[in-house]
Order: structure tokens, then sequence, then C-alpha cells
């Protein structure tokens, strides 16, 4: 393999970007882990985190990990003012946070982390592909 010996230590990684409440995960085309996101997101559909979307998102990150061979996801969140108004600028501030949304993003990301620890093997990788094209190279 071409991997270094230290991605066998990694499992997965979740990235979150912004502050809004989590809604669901973008598999980033590996559909081998749906039902394993599936079974953890099941307890929160009461707090709205139940989207699933087969395809990816870009552009954060997640995509570091995607392109050095180790598994990435990347949360499905509200926007809020996200990109209209706080999306790298000045008002991009502490004041603008939603304490209720970020503890259903927290409890919600402690779960994730735990499961994907006490996890028996490794995550699945994907294969790099989505609807046949190369998504991360």
């Amino acid at each position: 393999s071409d991997k270094p010996a230290a991605h066998a230590n990694l499992s997965v990684y979740f990235n979150v970007d912004w502050y809004g409440r989590f809604r669901g995960m973008y598999l980033q085309g590996n559909d081998a882990s749906r039902p394993i996101f599936e079974a953890w997101m099941e307890p929160f559909h009461d707090l709205g985190m139940s989207w699933i979307v087969p395809g990816n998102t870009c552009c954060t990150d997640h995509m570091a990990f995607l392109e050095a061979g180790l598994q990435g996801y990347q949360f499905i969140q509200d926007d809020l003012e996200f990109f209209n108004a706080t999306f790298h600028t000045n008002m991009d501030v502490y004041d603008r946070l939603i304490a209720e949304d970020l503890q259903q993003a927290s409890v919600i990301l402690a779960s994730f982390a735990y499961h994907a620890a006490m996890r028996e093997g490794p995550f699945p990788r994907a294969d790099g592909l989505n609807n046949g094209r190369r998504w991360h190279k």
C-alpha cells in the first residue's frame, strides 16, 4: 500500500463547519456508510437529524482527509446566516451563536464520536468515486 502506516490509526473524521443545528450527513459517495449513519441518527430524529445525502459536499476541511485516502464526512447543518452575512467576515462572531443549536449539535457529535470509537473494525472507506466520477482528486 502507498498509504502511510499512520492511516490505520484513523478510522473516520467528522467535520463541523457552521454553528447551525445538525440535519444529517453527506455520504461522500460512500454508500457502505449509509446503514451505519441510519442507525446512529435514529435516536436523534426528534431533534431534526434525519437527512442522508448520497453525494459529496466540497470545499471544506474533510476534503483533505479524503484526498489523503482517509474517510471524512461533513455534517449537514442549518446555514442560518453563514453564506449571506457571516462567512469569513467580521460578522462571524460569538453573538450569532444559538445555544440550543450548539447543544443539539454537541450531543450528536459526541454520540457519533463514541460510536465510531467503539465500532468493531475500521470505518468503510470510499472508492473515491461518486456516480462513476472521481470526486476528491
